[in-house]
């Protein structure tokens, strides 16, 4: 059968093609009509087949929901039972109105049956097996109040308590790789209406009007499965809304018709072909539906979807007269944050305090990498300043009690593990080291936190967090480039580290990052040359790169001490895990070291780093090497030793170690490489020397001469106090999120929005 799956792929999108061109030449797109229903009372219809035992379990509670408003009505539209289902409800339930079927229109027509012969504006699809709370009924009627509202799915709990909720109601689909997805979530933090991506057709309510004008569920799908998802489509296609109320709660024993009455096996295979038939109708951009067709040529369900080719082509053309909304959009605003972007961009003045979201790739506490001290410094000095909502990878469980102190700092702080990813694939467009950090959990997060509390701009930190930046129109996202990765991954290679694998990720990241930074509000780098470098690339991004909003430190955390200092000694730092920094300590050891104590014999040098390789263990044993690995507090070592080396022969962005070391007073050689945003003159602020021997030479010099060395360390301090506290930086980098978020105002004028301000915007110095 697969080896005709290729032909029938092929006359299916023939087909589907042919149809779109004679929509485009003659079809007609129906108006919406946004008009929102009556919410004084609903009509409760309930499918039945055969399922007199599960009426007579769960129809008590129903009628128990609606028992305080007669407004309610209640229907069971039975699809011609042999269980006695019709006489049992007329004997024992006589409040209900009862729908006889003369056959089994399944559950699709008979729910479209009872639609029909409800008389309310709006209509609650129950499932026969469907108990619920007594208080279900009025959270779920409550958002109809939005004209733009098709339907609200309630909260779904399993009657088994033990069985793992693969059904909760809050529904999501995306596009991936050709193919729909579908799932459930269960977040407990969602609280209140939620946007999801279609209601369930056993446990949601519907607008009736909206319900018959999308002509209800398509019988293509007989006859079970995917018809809801169907609706659901439609109704965000046509630019309507669909939420998920957590405070109506029904249980459910899940499958209680279907599998009492069908193998598993018939299930599954009818599962698989409406999933393909859904995309057959609902997937009108031909970029998408022709990435579909390349996946399915393996498909078991191609024959059995091709035999519904006929229906699949009335139903395509009545999804499109319908649809006002492109495909791509349909599945962003079922998300959190493409929603309050979409639907609900605020109109008031930027609030005095702004929310702002963080985002970060690393733990950071405690800061054991530059990266984590530069985020720190921002953390501590944003929450003075705004309310901040901090969302960050872990490496370890343990992690989570390290950031207790600073989550205190936040609005809202949520942390996630970080996951394996699988084997490098050669074949993907995507960097490894963005499929590291590629996690459905932290992206639903992010959604969850822009909806839930109405953020006002969101901070990325580092490339590799880039993929969940969002091209918003009222949400401005920020990326802070720690380094330019496309960058460092050049000038690694230049170090003679030329491996086939390296220079395909190099060019993956050099397509991804530039891609990257064309969609973000701001681009925020370390230091002017990254400034340039980047502008050298992407010249559009000249008004929207920054360096001077990000890299800083706590300046009051670091006492500038100038002597006296343990004479002859040298200081190292840096994590291990960052790759130019191992590099960089076996270079000193291997090519300076040796020509330092050549003059000098009792000079030492004292290592300090997380993550120490086993490569460095050949150095342990010499006497003038200390390795002491990780320290967590480093204050001593920088008021102790009397020169800090920076010999950083790759990477990219300022060396958070430098400013650490120019703030404590102790006076630094460094690589011009290692010294890269700073004065580029040697003697300005810190010696700079890029051969053994001249790097050999400027840590003599400042062993020789301490009045040098001190007058070094104080000019340098005082480029820290000028151009790098935390305090000073931070408050320029919240004007800046001001001032996007009032550009991004949808509310205001072109006059307005041009109005001088007295914040400084992107593009100013």
């Amino acid at each position: 059968m697969f080896l005709l799956n290729p032909v029938l792929i092929l006359i299916a999108a023939l087909a589907l093609a042919l149809e779109d061109l004679l929509f485009i030449l003659f079809g007609r797109r129906k108006p919406a009509s946004n008009q929102a229903p009556r919410r004084h009372a609903a009509s409760i219809v309930i499918p039945n087949w055969n399922g007199r035992e599960l009426l007579e379990q769960y129809l008590p509670s129903v009628l128990a929901a609606v028992a305080g408003n007669p407004g309610h009505e209640v229907i069971v539209v039975d699809n011609a039972s042999s269980d006695g289902s019709v006489a049992f409800l007329r004997e024992k339930f006589p409040s209900v109105r009862v729908i006889t079927l003369d056959k089994n229109f399944g559950f699709a027509g008979a729910c479209n049956q009872g639609v029909l012969a409800a008389s309310r504006d709006i209509v609650v699809l129950l499932n026969n097996d469907m108990r619920v709370e007594p208080d279900f009924l009025p959270p779920l009627l409550e958002p109809f109040s939005d004209p733009l509202v098709f339907a609200v799915s309630s909260q779904i709990f399993f009657s088994d308590p033990a069985k793992r909720r693969e059904e909760t109601g809050l529904t999501q689909t995306w596009w991936k790789a050709g193919r729909l997805h579908v799932s459930h979530r269960a977040d407990q933090l969602i609280t209140t209406p939620y946007p999801c991506a279609y209601p369930g057709g056993g446990s949601s309510a519907f607008d009736r009007r909206k319900f018959l004008e999308l002509g209800g569920f398509d019988h293509l799908f007989e006859p079970f499965y995917y018809e809801d998802t169907d609706l659901g489509h439609l109704a965000w296609k046509r630019g309507w809304k669909v939420f998920y109320q957590p405070q109506s709660i029904v249980h459910h024993q899940h499958r209680g018709t279907i599998a009492r009455n069908y193998p598993g096996s018939f299930i599954e295979n009818v599962f698989e072909k409406n999933r393909i038939l859904f995309v057959w109708k609902n997937i009108h951009d031909w970029k998408l539906l022709l990435s579909h067709f390349a996946v399915s040529a393996l498909s078991a369900s191609i024959g059995r979807a091709f035999l519904e080719l006929p229906k699949v082509l009335l139903s395509r053309w009545r999804a499109r007269s319908l649809a006002a909304v492109p495909d791509a959009e349909v599945f962003l605003r079922q998300q959190g944050g493409w929603f309050r972007d979409r639907f609900e961009a605020p109109t008031e003045p930027v609030p005095e305090r702004l929310r702002v979201l963080f985002l970060a790739p690393y733990p950071i506490e405690p800061p054991v990498h530059g990266g984590a001290v530069f985020m720190r410094a921002a953390l501590r000095s944003l929450a003075a300043l705004v309310d901040l909502h901090l969302i960050a990878f872990l490496e370890q469980p343990e992690q989570a009690a390290e950031h207790t102190e600073l989550a205190s700092l936040c609005a809202s702080a949520q942390f996630f593990l970080r996951r394996i990813v699988p084997p490098r694939r050669p074949s993907t467009l995507l960097p490894h080291a963005i499929r590291e950090f590629t996690d459905p959990d932290f992206a639903w997060a992010i959604h969850r936190t822009i909806y839930l509390k109405k953020i006002d701009a969101v901070q990325i930190d580092y490339t590799i967090l880039g993929q969940y930046a969002a091209a918003y129109s009222h949400i401005p996202c920020f990326l802070f480039e720690h380094d330019i990765f496309f960058q460092a991954l050049w000038r690694k290679m230049k170090t003679g580290q030329f491996t086939y694998a390296g220079i395909i990720e190099y060019l993956r990241m050099l397509r991804y990052e530039l891609q990257l930074l064309k969609q973000v509000t701001g681009v925020q780098v370390c230091s002017r040359a990254s400034e340039q470098y980047l502008v050298s690339y992407l010249p559009q991004l000249r008004e929207r790169i920054r360096s001077d909003l990000r890299a800083a430190i706590e300046l009051s955390n670091y006492r500038f001490i100038t002597g006296p200092r343990e004479p002859k000694t040298m200081l190292f730092i840096g994590s291990f895990r960052h790759t130019p920094n191992l590099t960089a300590l076996i270079w000193f050891m291997e090519r300076v070291l040796p020509l330092i104590l050549a003059k000098e014999p009792e000079a030492k040098l004292v290592v300090i780093g997380s993550d120490s390789p086993d490569c460095l263990k050949r150095f342990e044993n010499r006497r003038q090497v200390e390795i002491l690995g990780f320290v967590p507090d480093i204050s001593h070592a920088l008021a102790r030793y009397s020169v800090f080396v920076c010999p950083v022969l790759s990477g990219s962005g300022i060396r958070v170690k430098l400013l650490e070391a120019f703030a404590s007073g102790i006076p630094v050689v460094s690589t011009r490489m290692g010294a890269e945003g700073f004065p580029t003159t040697s003697g300005q602020v810190c010696e700079l020397a890029d051969s053994p021997e001249a790097f050999a030479a400027s840590v003599l010099r400042l062993f020789a001469d301490p009045d040098y060395a001190a007058a070094l360390a104080w000019r340098a301090r005082e480029m820290v106090v000028r151009n790098h506290d935390a305090r000073v930086v931070i408050t320029r980098l919240e004007a800046t999120y001001r001032a996007a978020a009032h550009r991004h105002r949808p509310a205001l004028s072109p006059e307005e929005r041009s109005a001088p301000h007295s914040f400084v915007a992107y593009g100013e110095k």
